[in-house]
């Protein structure tokens, strides 16, 4: 009787050990773009495909609750779960940390309109994208900005991009003819002063970021608000209801040991 955790955050990894030392048998799943975590439980790395889905999985392991700890922005996975765990008739649930709000007297741009983003960006001759993984939709919009501005400018130069990642996927390895957007590998946790420094070393004039929550990033807003640079802010997508919902790491902790009462008692 597993309990499954869906993961690839900081997060997940904190609740999966705390699990894990209360002697709750967990699975713990990441996609495998990012470090596999050293964890003292069964590992799926790469997704449940290799298994004939994640349906067979779950009947396979006897897993008997998914506990969902991916990105807020992974809704592709999210929706999979929700979905998986209806039709084997297994608990749902989920935990997302807050999301990050304004500060009193700042303004963000919100967005989910990529093409409406692009048209916005053409107003800041420097953009860091803070994003993750660019949809090739986004960049085929890009291409497209980039060339109409060139043409409309008296010297001809494309507007440069900065985009920083953990690692670049196969689509964006393909659209990297835009010779005007820097590609830098990184992950966070990030602290204020590399990110001002980053910020004024390409001069950046606008951030791009998605609503992650949490403190590892959040030095980029920081950063951006002591240089007066415009935030667009992406919206966080809609995702399929849960059983339960947490945004505090102790009290879906507690409501885990609770389910699993009969392992911890044998500590």
């Amino acid at each position: 009787m597993s309990l499954l955790i869906l993961g690839g955050t900081a997060d997940a990894r904190h609740l999966a050990t705390a699990a894990i030392a209360d002697n709750i048998p967990v699975i713990y799943s990441i996609a495998g773009l990012v470090r596999v975590p050293k964890l003292a439980c069964r590992l799926v790395v790469g997704g449940f495909s290799q298994f004939g889905g994640l349906e067979n999985y779950i009947a396979q392991q006897n897993v008997s609750a998914i506990l969902d700890v991916t990105h807020p922005y992974a809704e592709v996975i999210s929706t999979k779960a929700a979905l998986a765990a209806k039709a084997t008739s297994i608990p749902y649930w989920r935990f997302h940390r807050p999301a990050w709000q304004a500060p009193q007297g700042e303004t963000w741009h919100e967005f989910n309109n990529l093409p409406q983003l692009v048209s916005q960006l053409a107003l800041y001759p420097v953009v860091l994208f803070s994003i993750g993984q660019l949809p090739e939709v986004l960049i085929t919009q890009l291409k497209k900005q980039i060339a109409t501005t060139s043409l409309m400018s008296k010297q001809n130069e494309q507007q440069p991009l900065v985009q920083r990642q953990i690692v670049r996927t196969a689509a964006e390895a393909k659209f990297s003819l835009l010779p005007s957007m820097q590609w830098l590998k990184a992950i966070g946790p990030f602290v204020l002063q590399d990110e001002l420094k980053l910020m004024e070393k390409y001069n950046i004039k606008a951030l791009v970021t998605k609503n992650s929550g949490g403190e590892s990033t959040k030095a980029k807003l920081q950063a951006a608000q002591q240089l007066a640079i415009p935030i667009f802010m992406q919206s966080r997508p809609e995702l399929p209801a849960a059983d339960k919902l947490f945004t505090e790491q102790s009290s879906c902790l507690q409501f885990i040991r609770q389910q699993y009462k009969w392992y911890t008692a044998a500590i």
